[in-house]
This record gives C-alpha cells, sequence and structure tokens, in this order.
C-alpha cells in the first residue's frame, strides 16, 4: 500500500474540511477545531486505513463524528449566551441574480436543518457522490438522496423568502 504524505494531505484536504466543518458548526474557532481534530485522528490513526482511494471520505466522516460528539456534549449544558443575529442588508434586489450573494446563499444553508444541511454541503460544496455521502453520514443512499432533494428544495423556497424574488431557477447537479 502506498503511504500516504501527511503534509500533502493537509495542503489538498484543510480548506475543504474547514468549510464542511464551518457549514456544520456555524462558528469559525468550532470548525477549526473539528478540522485540527480530523488531521489528529489521521496521524494518530490514518496509517491504519486499508485503501488509500477513501482517504478523502475517511476525513470527512471523522469530522462529521466528530461534530456530532460534540453536538451532543454541548446538549447536555445550557447555553448561557446568545448566538448573534444576522444582520439583512437593506437593499433587496427583485433581480435573483443580482439578489443571490455568497453571505445570502450561506445565511439560508445554515438555517436549514442539520439532517438537510450535512448532504446538501457535501453535495454541492464538496463534490461528493451520494455513495460517498452516505458513507460520511453513516445513513443509507436513498436517505441521502432525499434529504438533498428536501433540503434542496428548503434552500430555495428561504432564497425565495429572504431575497423577496417571484422565483429562482432550479438548483442542479448530476452526479452520483
Amino acid at each position: 500500500m502506498a503511504e500516504i504524505d501527511f503534509e500533502t494531505l493537509v495542503t489538498e484536504f484543510y480548506m475543504p474540511l474547514y468549510r464542511f466543518g464551518l457549514s456544520l458548526s456555524r462558528q469559525p474557532s468550532e470548525a477549526a477545531d473539528l478540522t485540527q481534530h480530523t488531521f489528529y485522528t489521521w496521524a494518530s490513526k490514518g496509517h491504519q486505513l486499508r485503501d488509500p482511494l477513501k482517504v478523502k471520505t475517511w476525513l470527512f466522516t471523522t469530522l462529521y463524528r466528530k461534530f456530532l460528539s460534540m453536538k451532543r456534549e454541548a446538549a447536555r449544558f445550557v447555553e448561557v449566551e446568545a448566538d448573534s443575529l444576522f444582520v439583512a442588508p437593506a437593499h433587496v434586489s427583485s433581480s435573483a441574480a443580482d439578489a443571490l450573494d455568497a453571505s445570502t446563499v450561506q445565511e439560508a444553508l445554515h438555517a436549514l436543518a442539520d439532517h438537510y444541511r450535512a448532504p446538501v454541503t457535501l453535495f454541492y460544496l464538496k463534490q461528493h457522490s451520494y455513495r460517498e455521502i452516505a458513507v460520511i453520514l453513516g445513513i443509507p443512499i436513498g436517505t441521502v438522496m432525499s434529504r438533498i432533494h428536501r433540503g434542496r428544495a428548503e434552500l430555495r423556497a428561504r432564497l425565495i423568502k429572504i431575497n423577496a424574488v417571484e422565483d429562482l431557477p432550479k438548483i442542479s447537479k448530476s452526479h452520483g
């Protein structure tokens, strides 16, 4: 089996993992913690991976499982500070193309329920296949497809509502 160079691994996967962690946690510090934990786990257990072609899936699965673990742990405590609220821009464009910017899409994506946000993020932003997402999230492939479909519909509805536009073009991407 070919040895996977740790430095190359970090260079190639740090930002995609960080962005995935940010989409899940909504906090830059938590996303950084999740990413660091993922690479720490790789450093200590990565040698056990039998198929080097599955390193990407292994890393994303490790990050997602750590996120779930942190979320379960946090649920045991009462939150003292309220999250900062997003301040919507004063200008709302009537054109869907003008109205859609990264912060608007990010806000709508963060508003999705976790069980929709994770598959939608992995599929559209991280370019994972349905099969890879099923492995990462530990759910059946049919559930992945269903959650992506419903998450995409909810995201589309939120974008229409946020931007006060009549309609948006269908969000589509095909790979499986």
